[in-house]
């Protein structure tokens, strides 16, 4: 898994059977410090509920495809939580 922040939405009027209905959002990755880090993706919400300006974690390759009601769609990345908080430790 990995931090980033949702700084768009894609409009995809054609897409893939099993993703109907898929919002997909652009994501920056982002480091431990939350900043920014390689360059944005685009990723399949599959919390449903993500939006630009929130910090997510997502997850990529087979996970990605694994983690929409639709099992093994063509999707490189996948939204699969909102963020509330981050705390570093000390020893982190």
């Amino acid at each position: 898994m990995q931090l980033g922040e949702v700084r768009g939405t894609v409009v995809a009027t054609i897409k893939s059977a099993g993703l109907e209905g898929v919002r997909f959002l652009v994501v920056q990755p982002l480091d431990r410090n939350r900043t920014p880090t390689g360059r944005p993706v685009v990723a399949a919400d599959a919390v449903h509920m993500a939006g630009p300006g929130e910090l997510v974690y997502f997850v990529a390759a087979r996970e990605a495809a694994e983690a929409l009601d639709e099992r093994f769609v063509p999707v490189d990345h996948a939204i699969v939580g909102i963020v509330d908080d981050v705390t570093l430790s000390s020893d982190a």
